[in-house]
């Protein structure tokens, strides 16, 4: 067993930043599943929306994530958020950041503008934003003496006094595999951080890297913690589409910056949609574009930026630029072929200001958690705002806490299991998923649909939880067992919301209703 004052699991902004705010007066363990740079936050091109600029406003940034959000943003969580957002951009800056520079502003630093915003208000490092944040923070977390970093570590489940058999509902440390040695070990730990991301791999067509398999919503809700607006699952309206290129995101900032969506003839579409065309909000553009897929037969629709001078788009995009010039598309010349794919997940884990959840000493922070900020659709570069503002207000919670001793932890039992006999289970299965996930719990959805998904999901639920049941656990066999969750909560929240908002559009229930509600769903093991 190993023994902490806090367990953060997960190593993106949200859990390394966290990391850094304790580790000078705690002694903090990070877990993740792979390497230390692999999670979806090194992968973010756009940048990080603060309210930075004089023509700017704290109130026109809660009006934007409020629009984009139709209606279901927490007032209060959306003012917190960004209000709090210029002091979370120095905090990274003194880090040693080094976002891209623009002498002619009034901060020094360039600023760009996205889908649904009002104003420039994207501070960014060139394309690569999330990469270059990450690589500056990891290097702190190396190197502070206060932190153990646990790679190659998934987490199984939480350790709560509920599965003790004590009374309360406190959470006391999670069990973890190691997954280059096969070894399980018990984490003991007065705090406990799930910061493990989204649930992007229950689809087939994601931006999410592998590691995005809805971990920390299945691990808190089996924990007994209630989960919202699972349904809202945001499509990015422009993944390169090319057969050797996976998961590869143009970034909503191209589209800031003048590109143009267009038929294979040219045409340009998106003001047929919406007033605001290419500035639309992600959804309006992910439902347009796939509208024009299916209604003309097309693999993809293109985005041109073409218009713009080489030395402008080898400035602002020169990973996009370089990555499409390796695949013989010249962004300067050539439209850029693309197609929408799954990307965030508005909903999660519910949390309060702190990123408290229902269970004492367990936090939820960043994509796992639901915060209400994003509420129906998330706006553009308010992810990784939510991710730095929450960190600093648990970090804050964990710091001013004092806590009694933590009991003595069971270790894992594997006495009555034995090694698996076909694997090819486990790969079936996650194919099986993620197509009819794509098929059934789309952009566009219908309740015929979501109960067929729901079928195919509840026989999963029973062969996986029988493996689980016999065998010895693996990394596949975890991420899959959350992903079959974490998709059954999903179309349990689809089927529950009779309208059409936001991200979850349904063709049985087109309108929007007049007064917004979250979908809240409850775990059998919640208490009070």
């Amino acid at each position: 067993m190993l023994r902490f004052d806090t367990l953060i699991i997960g190593s993106g902004l949200a859990g390394l930043s966290l990391a850094l705010k304790l580790a000078d007066k705690k002694r903090v363990a990070v877990i993740t599943k792979k390497s230390l740079h692999a999670g979806a936050s090194a992968w973010a091109q756009g940048g990080i929306a603060a309210v930075l600029a004089a023509d700017d406003s704290f109130d026109k940034h809660i009006q934007d994530t409020q629009v984009a959000g139709a209606g279901l943003c927490d007032p209060s969580t959306t003012r917190f958020v960004v209000e709090h957002g210029a002091a979370a951009i120095d905090w990274l800056i003194q880090q040693g950041v080094p976002f891209t520079r623009d002498e002619s502003s009034e901060k020094g630093y360039h600023l760009t503008r996205e889908g649904g915003h009002s104003h420039r208000r994207i501070i960014h490092a060139a394309d690569a934003t999330g990469h270059v944040v990450q690589e500056t923070l990891a290097r702190k977390v190396l190197a502070h003496p206060n932190i153990t970093l646990l790679e190659q570590h998934i987490a199984i489940d939480l350790i709560t006094s509920q599965k003790l058999g004590q009374e309360g509902k406190h959470c006391y440390g999670a069990y973890s595999l190691n997954c280059s040695t096969g070894e399980i070990i018990t984490l003991s730990a007065n705090d406990t951080v799930l910061a493990t991301g989204g649930a992007g791999k229950v689809y087939l067509y994601t931006t999410n890297p592998d590691t995005a398999t809805g971990d920390g919503i299945a691990i808190g809700w089996r924990a007994g913690c209630r989960v919202a607006n699972m349904e809202f699952i945001q499509f990015h309206p422009t993944c390169l589409y090319h057969p050797h290129e996976k998961s590869f995101l143009i970034s909503e900032a191209v589209r800031g910056e003048g590109g143009i969506l267009r038929l294979p003839d040219g045409t340009r579409f998106m003001p047929w949609h919406d007033e605001r065309a290419e500035l639309a909000p992600r959804d309006v553009v992910a439902r347009a574009i796939d509208f024009e897929m299916k209604k003309r037969g097309l693999d993809c629709v293109y985005l041109d930026i073409s218009h713009q001078p080489l030395e402008f788009l080898q400035e602002h995009f020169p990973n996009i630029y370089a990555r499409c010039m390796s695949l013989g598309i010249d962004i300067s010349k050539q439209a850029i072929p693309v197609v929408p794919a799954v990307h965030f997940t508005c909903g999660g884990l519910i949390v309060d200001q702190h990123g408290r959840t229902d269970i004492d000493n367990l936090y939820a922070i960043g994509e796992t958690s639901y915060t209400g900020l994003h509420g129906a659709n998330r706006l553009a570069s308010n992810s990784l705002l939510e991710c730095l503002v929450y960190a600093e207000s648990a970090a804050q919670d964990i710091l001013n806490k004092i806590h009694n001793d933590t009991p003595s932890l069971p270790q894992w039992d594997e006495s009555q299991v034995t090694d698996a006999d076909e694997a090819v289970v486990i790969s079936h299965n996650w194919d099986e998923l993620r197509r009819f996930m794509w098929d059934y719990v789309g952009i566009v959805r219908t309740t015929k649909r979501l109960e067929r998904a729901q079928h195919r999901i509840q026989l999963l639920h029973e062969e996986i939880n029988e493996y689980y049941r016999n065998f010895h656990v693996t990394a596949d066999l975890l991420e899959l067992r959350n992903l079959v969750l974490s998709a059954d909560l999903i179309v349990q929240s689809a089927l529950a919301r009779h309208e059409s908002r936001g991200l979850h559009f349904s063709k049985d229930y087109p309108e929007m209703l007049a007064k917004p509600t979250s979908t809240i769903l409850i775990p059998p093991n919640f208490k009070q």
